[in-house]
């Protein structure tokens, strides 16, 4: 087992963890405050996240693995991202902690199973970026697009 591997499966997991449990204790008119960051509500970001789990998990897979990876422009990713936000502003607190519980663990489960030599593979994600380590994916996208949607939720509350 890769301990770097390990280290970054704990982290999203912890992470994980926390948002569910705070998702949790929201209030009916928490879930509904807009987050100034994305300039969407509380349940479309939280919603965001979940469901941006499993298409990040894949993404982890297809450059640990050596695969062709699709790639985004900005302009794909807000678009994406748009159409989201109209589909699922009304999303539930419920729906959202179940896309979390169906989809952290495998892929927990994914990152942790990674080698050393999986997590060093890279392949160029976004048209205009440099390419990315599967660990650096991990790190930016599946953890770090994570927390920046947690604290835009946060400073909403």
């Amino acid at each position: 087992m890769s301990e770097r591997a390990e280290a970054l499966a704990a982290q999203f997991e912890r992470l994980s963890n926390e948002l569910m449990a705070e998702i949790d204790e929201f209030s009916d008119d928490q879930w509904r405050l807009s987050c100034k960051d994305e300039g969407w509500s509380v349940a479309v970001t939280a919603h965001h996240i979940a469901a941006g789990t499993s298409q990040i998990a894949g993404g982890v897979r297809l450059i640990a693995l050596g695969q062709p990876f699709p790639l985004f422009t900005s302009e794909q990713v807000d678009k994406r991202n748009e159409q989201h936000a109209r589909q699922h502003g009304d999303s539930t607190k419920e729906e959202t902690l179940d896309l979390l519980r169906r989809d952290v663990p495998s892929a927990v489960s994914l990152v942790r199973g990674l080698s050393d030599e999986q997590l060093s593979r890279s392949a160029t994600v976004f048209a205009s970026a440099p390419p990315l380590t599967t660990e650096q994916f991990i790190q930016r996208i599946l953890i770090g697009h994570a927390v920046g949607h947690i604290e835009s939720m946060r400073a909403a509350l």
